[in-house]
């Protein structure tokens, strides 16, 4: 696999496009650590328990900002959800290796 901090965030994304849970069982840490203003501090058990169910709903994220900043990833998508409705986000990622340690979500906001 890659060591590209892009590919491996890039991964990520596109297991909940999807559906690849063992895609992103892969590229997740052991010790991964998840916060987004509603969960702080999630591990990665929790992680998988209370965000992968998203995958269901979730077709496809374009990305605004994809930027590798040292250790992290900066990443601002515009996602659409099977639905058809779509919406924004900005997350941060940490990477070590070839896995994610760490994701910080910051909300932003539903899209016409």
């Amino acid at each position: 696999m890659t060591t590209d901090k892009l590919q491996i965030v890039r991964d990520c994304y596109r297991a909940y496009e999807t559906g690849d849970r063992e895609l992103l069982e892969h590229r997740i840490a052991p010790d991964y650590v998840f916060s987004a203003p509603p969960d702080v501090g999630l591990d990665r058990a929790t992680y998988f328990e209370r965000c992968w169910p998203n995958a269901a709903a979730l077709a496809r994220f374009d990305y605004v900002r994809l930027l590798e900043a040292g250790e992290e990833v900066l990443v601002t998508y515009e996602a659409t959800r099977r639905d058809g409705t779509r919406f924004r986000n900005t997350e941060i990622h940490a990477v070590a290796g070839e896995q994610m340690v760490r994701t910080e979500v910051y909300f932003g906001w539903d899209l016409e």
